[in-house]
């Protein structure tokens, strides 16, 4: 068997895609004062309500140090609270402020625009399917790395 071209990697075309992707986005978060990881927080804490770091890291793939700073310069902006756990005193639970979610529902706006966008061009079909083959591949290779662990217990 054979490595791959480089052109058939499968992890540079995502980011490929990734990256055309996101150049329709990237103007949209400029103009509203974001960066990218601290939209994927605000619309992680919108959506899914106040969170400790561990689940927020877990849905924006964010890295605990990277996570620390940004939920650090969205809270000087205003934008979250940070409070300690009423259950386990040692864990911070961010939420979004009212401020927070008032961008939220702006940036929401401009966002379903963009959205709409890319299906136009790509398709709805398409979009849904790629969305279903991304969700499977993530699920199986996330079963695969878990069966080690399973095998050990």
């Amino acid at each position: 068997m054979r490595l791959r071209s480089l052109d058939d990697s499968i992890p540079l075309k995502l980011l490929r895609a990734r990256e055309a992707l996101m150049e329709r986005f990237r103007p949209h978060l400029l103009a509203a004062g974001v960066t990218e990881q601290q939209w994927r927080v605000i619309r992680a804490l919108a959506e899914h309500g106040p969170m400790d770091a561990s689940a927020l890291a877990r849905k924006t793939c964010l890295l605990a140090p990277s996570l620390s700073r940004i939920v650090r310069d969205l809270a000087d902006a205003g934008l979250l609270s940070r409070t300690a756990s009423k259950s386990d005193g040692r864990l911070t639970i961010a939420g979004l402020t009212p401020k927070g979610r008032q961008k939220f529902e702006r940036m929401s706006k401009d966002s379903v625009h963009i959205y709409a966008q890319i299906e136009a061009r790509i398709g709805a079909q398409a979009c849904t399917k790629l969305m279903r083959d991304l969700d499977r591949i993530i699920l199986t290779l996330a079963e695969d790395d878990q069966a080690p662990e399973a095998a050990a217990e």
